[in-house]
């Protein structure tokens, strides 16, 4: 089957943890994804940045921090923060016991190579080239100070990738998060790791998940290369829980929706549900600060994008209506087993024609049509569509959507059966219903503020 047939669904530590997390915390949460999430599709678990770096803290990155490291430069896990990586072990025991419990282990890593390995100019495995040889000073993150870009003129660079990926391939990771690789857009090092990975996978009969990121300014003309090196790529900077982030991952969905395919998924960030801020890069330890219908909207706009979904809330502390709401067999079901989504329409709302100064929000509506997943599994709904209308505006309005924009204008006269998707999860769902006669009919929804109505529409036989 094709690597990342669907979207992948799982749980990255950096909203919570930032660069902190340590062992127990991440064995609670998958522990948590297989009680309680598990059957609704989450199965990975994501060990974030600087997992290598035992002064990791809040808020922020170390200048030249002590990373543990390999006598060829690889990073090893900090044994204070992830005792079972003692004596060498590296991630192996912890991969094992994640992998137990029927969920894939994902680590992140920066673009390069530690600067660490080039100050003691340590030995590329395998190689009689060492890390001061390979290093491309010039490429340097601006964000994080950690590592030196590769300079993949030399002989020995590539080596340097697949000595690295190789070490994490006998660990047991199924999936790697690549930072500081579209912002700007590095094709060269893309490549490059992809290849490593293809020659892990080889050697050892895995498969490794790439992810790429961040994701600011990339292009769509990007995507052909995108989809030959990985499985995963951003779309935006970090999302935060703030109604402007999820707003302005309106218009960039809806750009890439349409370049969608199995095995090849545009990313719009990680979902800032649940309890976050624990010891996170942004804002204090809190509850998601968005609010319920926003945070439905998050959700289905994700799922109907098509988006990877990477939770980061602390799933153990996390409140009970988060969890319900990531429970919701509709996200699996609608990432995994639909084709044609897009956003069919979106138009401002003023209070009165014309005026500017009268703009209340935006109602937008996207559309896609039910299938089978690629895996075989039939969808419940196959042969019918899947429809959300959103509505950006404060205060809730009240709109109708042509039922044959949904179904066609070949299928607007047939019966329809109307399902809310979010039904039945706390009590601000929209009352959206089928209204009029013939091919004339209208989907009629009162839509709260910031919030959606997330529909499956299934044909059914007339009645007698």
């Amino acid at each position: 089957m094709t690597k990342a047939w669907r979207p992948p669904m799982g749980w990255n530590s950096w909203d919570s943890y930032g660069t902190t997390v340590n062992e127990q915390e991440v064995l609670a949460n998958a522990q948590a994804m297989h009680d309680k999430l598990l059957p609704a599709g989450w199965n990975t678990l994501v060990v974030d940045i600087a997992w290598y770096d035992p002064t990791a803290r809040a808020h922020g990155y170390n200048e030249n921090a002590p990373l543990v490291l390999d006598e060829y430069g690889r990073q090893l896990p900090d044994p204070q923060r992830f005792p079972s990586a003692a004596n060498g072990a590296g991630f192996k025991p912890l991969a094992d016991q994640i992998h137990a419990l029927g969920l894939n282990f994902g680590i992140h890593v920066m673009r390069g190579l530690p600067r660490l390995a080039v100050e003691r100019d340590l030995p590329v495995f395998g190689t009689p080239y060492t890390a001061s040889q390979i290093a491309d000073t010039s490429h340097v993150c601006s964000w994080n100070p950690d590592n030196y870009g590769i300079d993949h003129s030399q002989p020995g660079a590539q080596a340097w990738y697949d000595a690295q990926v190789d070490l994490f391939a006998l660990w047991g990771v199924d999936y790697l998060k690549v930072d500081d690789m579209q912002t700007p857009f590095y094709s060269e090092e893309i490549a490059s790791y992809a290849a490593a990975i293809e020659k892990a996978e080889r050697a050892h009969g895995c498969e490794i998940t790439l992810s790429l990121s961040p994701g600011g300014w990339v292009p769509t003309t990007h995507v052909d290369f995108l989809r030959e090196h990985a499985q995963m790529w951003r779309i935006s900077d970090d999302l935060w829980d703030r109604w402007s982030d999820i707003f302005q991952q309106f218009a960039r969905l809806a750009r890439w929706a349409p370049f969608q395919r199995n095995g090849s998924w545009a990313d719009a960030d990680m979902l800032p549900l649940g309890h976050i801020g624990l010891r996170a890069e942004r804002g204090d330890d809190r509850q998601s600060l968005l609010t319920p219908n926003e945070q439905r909207t998050l959700l289905t706009l994700w799922a109907m994008g098509r988006s990877p979904l990477m939770v980061g809330g602390d799933l153990p502390t996390s409140e009970p209506a988060t969890l319900e709401l990531l429970a919701n067999p509709a996200l699996q079901e609608v990432t995994a087993g639909s084709k044609g989504n897009c956003e069919i329409i979106r138009e401002r709302v003023g209070a009165e024609w014309g005026k500017d100064e009268s703009y209340l929000g935006d109602q937008i509506v996207w559309k896609a049509e039910a299938a089978d997943w690629a895996d075989g599994t039939p969808s419940a709904h196959a042969g019918g569509f899947y429809a959300a209308i959103f509505w950006t505006g404060s205060e809730p309005h009240e709109f109708s959507v042509a039922l044959q924009s949904i179904v066609g204008i070949a299928k607007a006269s047939q019966p329809w059966a109307i399902t809310n998707l979010w039904k039945g999860l706390e009590t601000l769902e929209s009352d959206a219903r089928i209204e009029g006669e013939g091919p004339d009919r209208v989907i009629a929804a009162t839509i709260p503020a910031h919030g959606t109505a997330w529909l499956s529409l299934d044909p059914t036989e007339p009645e007698e």
